[in-house]
Formats: C-alpha cells, sequence, structure tokens
C-alpha cells in the first residue's frame, strides 16, 4: 500500500468521524480455504465434473464405482479480479496444497492446471492432453485468453520435458518455460500432498513448489521465475484451478487455498471499495476529532523526518527471486561494519551505477557494490542484477554472496577479486606488461566461455549488455570472472532473438552500431563487445569512443582493421608483450577479434563458434581485405552459425585447455 494512499485513508477516516460515522475499506480480493466444507460452493464457480468432496475441491471426478477416464473440470472463485485499470497492474499472492493420486496403473495422468481466465467455464473437449485449459480449436489462439501454471504428471507432447514438470502457459498448453520437478525432490504423482506458491508483482511470474508446508522450505525451491505480461487477458479474470484425465487417470484435488490480490481500482468499482458508514455519539465524534488531529500532526512530522522509501515493495521481491535460498540477506550495519563504514580506502572502483568497497564478513574478504542513490534506474539494475547472476552458476561469472537492501540503501556482496578488474591490469602501471601471453590468452578463454554459458547453456538465454575490461574481474590465478548484471536481460529459447530497450544501454566503444540505430540488444550485440575486449587485451589498446568523432572511424575495432588490410597485424599487438608470443596464434585471435567486430551482425560468428576457434576445432572466419561498410537492414551471413563437417574433422591445434564448467 502506497503511502499516498494511506494518507488519504486517514483524511476520510478523520472526516467521517466528523461528520458522525465511521469509514470502513474492504479487500478487493481477498479469501482463505483452509479446507473446502460443502458451503464453498458459495463462494465457488464449479464447471462440469468439479465438486467439494471429503473437505477438498475434486476438479476431475472423485468416483471409485465409475470411470473417470477422458474427464475434465474446473473451478473459480466466483468474483472476478481486477487484473487492469487505467494502465495499473494488479499483483498478488497465492498458495495452495493439491493431492494428484494415480488411480490407473503404472502411471496416472494427466495433470493439474492453476489458471487465470477470461471465462470461468470448462472448455468443451478439454479433457486428455488439454488439462481442462483449452481445446484443439482454441489452443494458441487469442481468443483463449487464459494463462495457466501447469501441473504436469504425463508427456503427451514432443515439447513435454518429462511427466513430472511444472510449466507456464499462454493460450496454450505448450509452455514458454518447463521445471522438472524430480531436482527439487517432488514428485506430483506421488498422491503425497505438494504445496505451491505463485507470485506476481506486475512484471514477474515467481512459483515455488515443495513437498514440505514449511514457508522456508517452500521458498528454496523457485522452479520458475519469468517476465510476464498479462495483456492477453482481459481486465476482469477468473482464478482458480482446471485439471483432466484420458485413458491414463489420476485423482486431481486441491485440499486447501488463499489469495491475495492488489487493488488497482480508481473507487468507481463498488466491489472493490465498500463504504459502511456507522452512527457514533457526539462524545465518540469528539474524541475521533482530537485522535485523528493528532495522528495527523504525528504522521506530517514523521514524514518529514523519514521520507517515502523510494523502492517500495523491492524487499517482496527479492524474497522471491531465485537468489533468496541461496544468497545471505545481510543488514546494512553488518556491511558498515565489513567496509569500515565505506571508507574511501576500502575503494576498489566506481561505475555508473554505484561504488565497489572491499570488505571482511565472517572472516572472509568480500566485494560489496553499493548502488549510486543518483543511478536513474538503481532498482530495476538491483533486481535486474540479483535476479540474474542469483540463479546462474559458472566458474567464470562473478559469484553472488548476498544481498541488503536498507535505509534506502540497496547493496550487493560478491566474492573479492584480488586481481582487480581486467582494466586496471592492462592500463594500470605496468602489470599487464608483466603479464605472459597465456596469462592474456587465459582471460580471453575464460570470458569466452562465460559468455557461451549466457547465450547457450542457461536454460534462458542471458544478454549481458554490458561486456567490457572493467567488468571482467580477475582471482588470485588471473582467472576471469564476468561480473556486473545489472543491465543483463533474459529472453525465451523459442523465437525471440532480440530484446528492446527504451534507451540505449551499454559502454560507448563496445557498442555494435544497430543499436544506435534499432535499440535492440541481441546475442550478437554481445559479440561485438567481446571482439572488441580481445582486441583490447592483445593491443594493450582503450576501444576509443566513436561517438566522440561521430562515427566509428575512432574505434579499436577500425583501427586494428588498418593493419590487417595492409597484412601487417602483428603490429598491433601490445608492445610490452616484447615478442612473447606464436605469431600464428596472436593473428588466429586478432582476426578472430575482427570478426566479432563485424559491422554486419549476421556476419559475426556466435559465442560457440568463437570456442571452437579457440579450442582448435574451427579456423577463424576469413574476413575481407576492406573493412565493410554498416549497413542496414545487413546483408545475409556467410559465415555459418552451425558447424559444418569440415570444422568437425579439423586437426587445428587449440590456443588454451579449456576445462569444463
Amino acid at each position: 500500500m502506497s503511502s499516498s494512499l494511506a494518507k488519504i485513508r486517514i483524511l476520510l477516516l478523520v472526516a467521517a468521524v466528523f461528520f458522525g460515522g465511521a469509514v470502513v475499506p474492504t479487500r478487493c480480493l481477498y479469501f482463505n480455504f483452509p479446507s473446502f466444507p460443502n458451503n464453498s460452493t458459495e463462494h465457488l464457480k464449479l464447471s462440469n465434473n468439479a465438486k467439494i468432496f471429503k473437505d477438498a475441491i475434486q476438479v476431475t471426478p472423485d468416483v471409485r464405482v465409475a470411470s473417470i477416464a477422458n474427464e475434465s473440470g474446473r473451478a473459480v472463485y466466483k468474483v472476478p479480479f481486477l487484473i487492469r485499470n487505467n494502465g495499473k497492474i494488479a499483483s498478488f499472492n497465492t498458495t495452495f496444497e493439491l493431492n494428484i493420486s494415480p488411480v490407473s496403473t503404472p502411471v496416472g495422468g494427466e495433470g493439474l492446471a492453476f489458471i487465470l481466465a477470461a471465462d470461468g467455464s470448462r472448455p468443451g473437449d478439454s479433457d486428455g492432453q488439454w488439462l481442462g485449459i483449452v481445446n484443439a480449436s482454441t489452443n494458441g489462439t487469442p481468443e483463449a485468453q487464459i494463462v495457466a501454471v501447469e501441473f504436469d504428471t504425463r508427456k503427451n507432447f514432443p515439447q513435454d520435458i518429462d511427466s513430472n514438470h511444472v510449466g507456464l502457459n499462454l493460450n496454450s498448453v505448450f509452455s514458454i518455460i518447463e521445471q522438472p520437478l524430480s531436482e527439487f525432490g517432488v514428485n506430483l504423482s506421488s498422491g503425497i500432498s505438494v504445496f505451491a506458491m505463485i507470485r506476481y508483482d506486475g512484471e514477474n511470474i515467481s512459483v515455488f513448489v515443495s513437498m514440505s508446508n514449511k514457508t522456508e522450505d517452500l521458498l528454496k525451491n523457485n522452479v520458475i521465475f519469468q517476465a510476464l505480461n498479462l495483456s492477453i487477458l482481459p481486465d476482469n479474470v477468473y482464478v482458480g484451478f482446471s485439471g483432466s484425465t484420458s485413458d491414463f487417470t489420476q485423482l486431481n484435488c486441491v485440499k486447501s487455498w488463499q489469495f491475495n490480490g492488489t487493488d488497482v481500482s480508481d473507487g468507481r468499482h463498488k466491489r472493490l471499495w465498500i463504504w459502511l458508514t456507522v452512527g457514533v455519539v457526539g462524545g465518540v465524534v469528539i474524541c475521533g476529532a482530537v485522535i485523528g488531529l493528532v495522528y495527523h500532526f504525528w504522521m506530517r512530522k514523521r514524514v518529514l523526518n523519514y521520507p517515502e522509501e523510494p523502492y517500495e515493495g523491492i524487499e517482496h521481491q527479492l524474497q522471491h527471486i531465485s537468489i533468496a535460498p541461496r544468497a545471505q540477506k545481510f543488514g546494512l550495519r553488518e556491511l558498515k561494519k565489513a567496509t569500515g563504514n565505506f571508507n574511501p580506502k576500502n575503494g576498489l572502483g566506481k561505475g555508473g551505477f554505484g561504488t565497489v568497497y572491499k570488505g571482511n564478513l565472517m572472516n572472509r574478504d568480500v566485494a560489496v557494490k553499493k548502488i549510486s542513490e543518483d543511478s536513474r534506474q538503481g532498482k530495476q539494475e538491483f533486481i535486474a542484477e540479483v535476479a540474474t547472476i542469483g540463479s546462474l552458476h559458472h566458474k567464470n561469472l562473478v559469484n553472488l554472496i548476498g544481498w541488503c537492501y536498507e535505509k534506502r540503501d540497496l547493496l550487493l556482496v560478491y566474492e573479492y577479486m584480488p586481481n582487480g578488474s581486467l582494466d586496471k591490469l592492462i592500463f594500470g602501471c605496468d602489470k599487464m606488461g608483466a603479464s605472459s601471453w597465456e596469462t592474456r590468452q587465459n582471460i580471453i578463454c575464460g570470458v569466452a566461455e562465460a559468455l557461451d554459458y549466457l547465450h547457450n547453456g542457461c536454460e534462458k538465454t542471458v544478454l549481458h549488455r554490458d561486456v567490457k575490461s572493467s567488468n571482467i574481474m580477475l582471482d588470485s590465478k588471473f582467472e576471469a570472472k564476468l561480473g556486473d548484471f545489472g543491465l543483463a536481460r533474459t529472453m525465451h529459447r523459442t523465437d525471440q532473438t532480440h530484446h528492446s530497450t527504451r534507451e540505449i544501454a551499454g559502454t560507448p566503444g563496445y557498442m555494435a552500431p544497430e543499436i544506435f540505430l534499432t535499440s535492440r540488444v541481441t546475442a550478437e550485440t554481445d559479440v561485438y563487445a567481446f571482439g572488441v575486449l580481445v582486441l583490447e587485451v592483445i593491443c594493450g589498446r582503450r576501444p576509443g569512443n566513436p561517438m566522440d568523432l561521430g562515427s566509428y572511424d575512432g574505434s579499436i575495432a577500425h583501427w586494428v582493421w588498418e593493419f590487417h588490410k595492409e597484412q601487417r597485424l602483428v603490429e598491433a599487438v601490445d608492445e610490452r608483450l616484447e615478442g612473447q608470443f606464436v605469431r600464428e596464434e596472436i593473428e588466429y585471435l586478432l582476426i578472430l577479434g575482427l570478426a566479432c567486430c563485424h559491422p554486419n551482425p549476421l556476419q559475426r560468428p556466435t559465442m560457440r563458434n568463437v570456442l571452437q576457434v579457440l579450442k582448435g576445432e574451427a579456423n577463424p572466419p576469413i574476413l575481407p581485405d576492406e573493412r565493410p561498410s554498416f549497413v542496414w537492414p545487413p546483408m545475409p551471413p556467410s559465415f555459418k552459425d552451425d558447424t559444418d563437417s569440415s570444422l568437425k574433422d579439423s586437426q587445428l591445434t587449440p590456443f588454451t585447455e579449456l576445462s569444463g564448467r
């Protein structure tokens, strides 16, 4: 609840007291069914064969003497939920207990789903594989108007990951994201109660599933965290459950259910605000007026002393995103003590998002990032970084230890990198001069592995959007670890190829030319930044800022391409290496860097291609002598993403040994 809304309510209360009454607001949509006695039907809409039986909702029939094959049902709360009003999007939190008991042998089927639907009634012919969500006619069509979180117990389609998973479905039974539950110790078809929590904050949906009813155990199993736009739904929806059986049968039971949805009304919807006026005697009027005035002045003083929280609701979001079970929450006092009250002497670096300090927590060196109050997108950057890096695991990614939000401060705690950032190694005094060519190779390979993991190794493609030398951290062995995910975005691996931005994000010098034209970031724009990084490490030269010159003539890529054009590429190499390198290796890497910086995004190699070159499984791409001009739309590619047979049979020697994750 916002503070402004709270103030309005207080003033209304005071006004009502003055005019001889008391005002009592009621919640828009809140209900709690610890169980389902027979009179629960007064509040529920049961479709087809859904029934209340044994203090539970039997979404599909529980009949011992008749067949329960090829059935479907739906049970929803009778009062619709307003999810959208004048641009405001509602949030909700719901928890429920499911019990799915196989009847047919050796396995049951088909499944249950939590739904938000335009229609509270079950669609016809929605038994079997359709889970009561859609049917053959409406599947995948806008007319379906339904969002479902499926608890699927049978693999019916090639798209299904297994017969024990949770999926998020939009107007279809084909999930946009699925998560097998076996790795979380959950068996939907065990005949034992399964507990679930679903949270939606207006932008992202989180699904938690556990065999335990303890909240702390439930929050450890964040099986889905996904951006979700509810624009496919009308403003008012029904919330509830659907389920089905096929020739394979099971009992689909909901044993308890709680729902809490926020109010996005503007006061014109009677069901959202019901004002009950109760007459009171004159003495109560006077007392109420005095109390109201005192409270008003106290609140005014409090607001002046304690300004409104700038990031309202952030604590709620952090409670349920995927890092919560693994990353520790720290108190501000702990982090102040660890960093010497954020002593500038402990500063490790400063960027657009904030300052990083060295600290010591529990006898362990850490890096504490304090988000700048001047950052225009402080909350978004904070949430993006926590949500993204907290769900990733790779030896070449910086490890997130914990977080803190307290007294308007946003802080992140990382593992400490004793050798600092790559840019300091390259340009700080003579450190880089002392480093060997092998060290530089290893750094390049480490960053390549990190980006290949983000683009190809995660459940969802992750676009880093800010690959640069200052975001590459070096551990005690100079192993590279990619960090700073404040601009990172995730995409599905289906038909989504890019992420559109309202404003251009990234660091000049590392940004691909098409970003300025399209405001779109893709895997190819990450590849471009990686190419700039490769050239920067090999040449010991800053990438430059093409914006200063109004063109790309000032970039390191253009500078190196001139050496390539004149067939003296090795002369671009950092003089501090003093020739201590294998000429063929360094030329290959320079060509690879230029290929990644190709003006045509479709001509750039993928990060998978890059690793093939680094491992000696493929030759570097062939480049023209002249640097191609940037043309939009881009010309069709000649460098294929898919590895052909000639690459598989390559006998090239790898530059360095790449170990597994």
